[in-house]
């Protein structure tokens, strides 16, 4: 019974994080839209489609959190204000910031769904296939993005480091150190379901 209970927290938890940097992943892409109308045109409909998948993946979490009676993130707008400010900024640095952006969100975004993935085995079969369909579109996102980084810089790699450390830090401070608990939580729960 015990077990049970944390099982369905710790779920909650995980739709909880996965809603938030969703919303946070499109307010990314808003703004680089926003900015590549402008300056960057051949950009913005990649950019759009990109987005679209993550508008399909919060509602998918969405209706995951209402059938399990999860509840939202309370500083979801945390994660909006910071996805905003972090596309803007890197679509004023170009192109290439752009697409680095993405493959350090993403490949940010990889390793969290990797864990969750470990712990939903056996767990919750449905919401297993949710993720696992998720995590397949955010890694063609990142194959996307790395195709268009065709050189790379110290710049760069410190840009993608940085990109990727902000992430994280968003992450945390929109679930209000959730992210953090989950990882434990998942790292402490037996492997199997």
């Amino acid at each position: 019974m015990i077990r049970r209970a944390t099982e369905s927290r710790t779920i909650a938890r995980i739709l909880k994080i996965n809603h938030a940097g969703e919303n946070g992943a499109i307010r990314i892409y808003g703004a680089q839209i926003a900015v590549a109308r402008r300056l960057y045109p051949d950009v913005a409909a990649r950019l759009t489609e990109l987005r679209s998948h993550e508008i399909r993946h919060l509602d998918l979490f969405y209706r995951a959190m209402l059938e399990r009676s999860a509840r939202p993130c309370r500083l979801m707008w945390l994660s909006a204000l910071g996805g905003s400010v972090l596309g803007f900024g890197t679509a004023i640095l170009g192109r290439r910031a752009i697409w680095i952006a993405t493959a350090a969100v993403e490949e940010t975004v990889h390793h969290h769904l990797d864990d969750q993935l470990r712990f939903l085995a056996g767990r919750d079969d449905k919401l297993y296939g949710v993720v696992e369909s998720i995590r397949a579109e955010e890694k063609e996102h990142l194959r996307i993005a790395e195709a268009q980084i065709v050189t790379i810089s110290i710049g760069h790699r410190i840009l993608r480091r940085s990109i990727s450390a902000i992430t994280e830090a968003l992450i945390f401070m929109s679930t209000s150190g959730e992210s953090r608990v989950l990882r434990r939580e998942i790292a402490a729960m037996p492997a199997d379901g």
